[in-house]
């Protein structure tokens, strides 16, 4: 285990590799440029993740400016305790130790996951997808360079460049203490860590967002929500998939109509209950596992919904515990909505593409973890810690 560095080294690390991204941008832009050469296209959402431009260069700059502007997360007091024999009992957080992320085409990634590990005091194993390969090493190249500009060792960011037998090996007979594994990906990828993994595992699962229209929506918000949620970044955990609608919505026929006529200017692809069985334009739903289903696509399912309470259930039952949001002007609607929907981050009039530790003001994400342990939601600085008490004593025994 790597001694935990002062926050001033941290944060210095930090602040070079910021100059060091502008300073090379290029040589990552050149790095990416090859990967996409090598990618096929397949996948629309895939290709989306691995592309880096300069816009997603600055955001990377930006992550590592918020990152340094932090707070130090580790050794900060939870709880004290004076014992009745005089003891000093603290609870403090402490870092994990050695995290281990497994991540799909996001070379940003990249830069999120070492800077959030390393701010927080833990050593991180980055093990990317043989699609980012080039624009990973590039990065990582970087961190090097500003780990040792600070007389830092580069063993705090170690890129694991494994296949998949070799990762599998790894996690079953790790080669060196790993105390946290998160998997980036689909839920094939997380599956095959959590089979064979031997360490704690937090889960960064599926999307398939939800947002409700209540009957008392302001239906031009409604509408602005719901593309804004579906179009903006369809390879994002946190577009949205599902749009339900209250079925005594005032004007429902006009809203519906205005709803379709904007997602088809953005080309997508409308499925829809019996409900919209009249819409030649909305394909209908072969079966209801479609609701269990996310999408990263131009492709959305609406559906029609009695009231708050057969939307909170219907959102529990199919949604991937991400994000789910009700557009309303009742407040006390919302406020039950929030309460009682079970994910991991819900909106009152906003779209769920917030769902992110950079819009959270985390400075980026590990991951976004949709089970309720460690961590739930973006999974960000202060959220990469674990704790450990500190007892002070003059000899006392028991």
């Amino acid at each position: 285990m790597n001694t935990l560095l002062s926050i001033d080294k941290r944060n210095a690390v930090l602040n070079t590799m910021q100059h060091l991204v502008r300073e090379h941008a290029q040589s990552i832009l050149d790095a990416n440029k090859i990967d996409m050469d090598n990618y096929n296209g397949a996948d629309l959402a895939m290709g989306d993740r691995l592309k880096v431009d300069d816009a997603k260069i600055e955001g990377m700059i930006e992550s590592l400016r918020q990152l340094e502007a932090l707070e130090d997360p580790v050794s900060v007091e939870r709880f004290r305790f004076t014992h009745d024999n005089g003891m000093q009992v603290y609870n403090r957080t402490a870092s994990f130790g050695t995290v281990m992320i497994i991540y799909e085409s996001r070379p940003d990634v990249t830069i999120e996951a070492g800077g959030i590990a390393f701010k927080s005091g833990n050593k991180i194993l980055l093990k990317g997808g043989k699609e980012s390969i080039n624009s990973n090493l590039a990065i990582v190249s970087l961190w090097h360079k500003a780990l040792e500009a600070n007389s830092v060792s580069t063993d705090w960011v170690e890129y694991l460049n494994y296949n998949r037998t070799e990762t599998q090996a790894f996690l079953e007979n790790p080669t060196q203490n790993l105390d946290l594994i998160v998997p980036r990906g689909g839920e094939r990828l997380i599956e095959f860590v959590k089979q064979n993994a031997k360490c704690p595992v937090i889960v960064s699962g599926r999307g398939n967002n939800f947002v409700f229209v209540h009957k008392e929506a302001d239906q031009t918000m409604a509408l602005d929500v719901i593309v804004n949620a579906k179009t903006a970044k369809i390879s994002a955990c946190n577009a949205v998939d599902k749009v339900i609608i209250a079925e005594d919505l005032p004007n429902r026929a006009t809203f519906i109509a205005q709803l379709l006529e904007r997602l088809e200017a953005h080309k997508v692809a409308i499925l829809g209950d019996p409900s919209f069985s009249n819409y030649t334009n909305v394909a209908a739903i072969e079966n209801d596992a479609v609701w269990y289903e996310e999408f990263l696509d131009y492709k959305i399912v609406l559906g029609s919904i009695a009231n708050t309470e057969t939307a909170i259930a219907m959102i529990n039952k199919y949604s991937g515990g991400h994000s789910a949001s009700i557009v309303t002007t009742s407040q006390d609607d919302a406020d039950y909505f929030m309460a009682n929907v079970d994910c991991a981050a819900v909106y009152h009039n906003a779209s769920t593409r917030f769902t992110d530790g950079f819009e959270f003001g985390l400075g980026g994400e590990l991951a976004i973890g949709t089970d309720k342990l460690h961590q739930r939601g973006p999974i960000g600085l202060q959220h990469l810690v674990t704790n450990k008490w500190y007892v002070h004593g003059t000899g006392q025994i028991r």
